[in-house]
């Protein structure tokens, strides 16, 4: 399976974007899956998951309350609507399988991921 993320680009702070996460011979139904970034020099981490029910969510404590997650699940893609966006955001964004409480990795491997860039 495979997940390709898209909508990065370069922003000035306080600004908004919204990535996107197409999955192909994966049905995201399926399972909770989240966002992941990786910031230069620094280890991946989690982001945010979504639970299969839509309603549930859980956010990293630097983005909660800036960025939202949904998911399409007719659509077989995910989102994540990002607000207010600070230098600290920047990094490449990654989709895949989570966990909620732990906001780790499930399974499978990242992709391409999408850049993002926050600075004046």
């Amino acid at each position: 399976f495979q997940f390709v993320e898209s909508g990065g680009a370069l922003v000035q702070p306080g600004g908004s974007l919204r990535l996107s996460c197409a999955a192909s011979g994966f049905t995201l139904a399926h399972y909770a899956v989240g966002w992941f970034r990786q910031a230069p020099g620094k280890e991946r981490e989690g982001v945010s998951c979504i639970g299969l029910n839509n309603t549930t969510a859980n956010y990293m404590a630097p983005v909660n309350g800036r960025f939202i997650i949904a998911r399409d699940n007719a659509g077989n893609s995910l989102y994540l609507q990002m607000n207010d966006l600070k230098p600290d955001d920047t990094g490449n964004y990654y989709c895949a399988p989570c966990e909620a409480t732990t906001l780790t990795i499930i399974f499978g491997s990242f992709g391409q991921g999408t850049r993002v860039t926050v600075s004046s």
